[in-house]
């Protein structure tokens, strides 16, 4: 028996929240268990913090640090573009990780940019438990 196409739908919108667990987060916390959840391994600051100050050898020779500065707790400053950005550590700015669509497409959009890849449930974690290690 085929399924009506809103209920087919609705199946897979279910499906993808149950495999997305960090899609539904409400804070910085929710947000990294959904990633460590995903990544199926507990987040490590340290290895957030390499990961974000390395260069990845992509078209600029950038790291996150290169925009988001090496102390994410103070304001940055997009590399080419210079626009000012927001620090990114949750304690120095409340909005940031609050959102999960948002925080998906950043990830998305900069891990292609600096990294040359999506950035992987476990790199997300790592640089998201190192982030909240910080203090504005």
């Amino acid at each position: 028996m085929a399924l009506p196409t809103l209920a087919r739908g609705s199946l897979v919108l279910l499906l993808v929240m149950a495999l997305a667990p960090a899609a539904h987060a409400a804070t910085p916390a929710e947000l990294l268990a959904g990633y460590s959840a995903q990544a199926a391994a507990p987040a490590s600051p340290e290895r957030g913090q390499r990961f974000f100050k390395t260069n990845h050898g992509q078209d600029f020779g950038w790291s996150c640090a290169s925009c988001h500065t090496a102390d994410p707790a103070q304001p940055g400053k997009h590399a080419i573009s210079e626009k000012a950005i927001a620090p990114l550590a949750p304690a120095a700015s409340a909005k940031r990780f609050t959102d999960a669509s948002k925080a998906e497409f950043h990830f998305r959009l900069n891990c292609k940019d600096v990294v040359g890849r999506e950035c992987s449930p476990g790199e997300k974690a790592d640089v998201l438990s190192w982030l909240l290690t910080l203090k504005p």
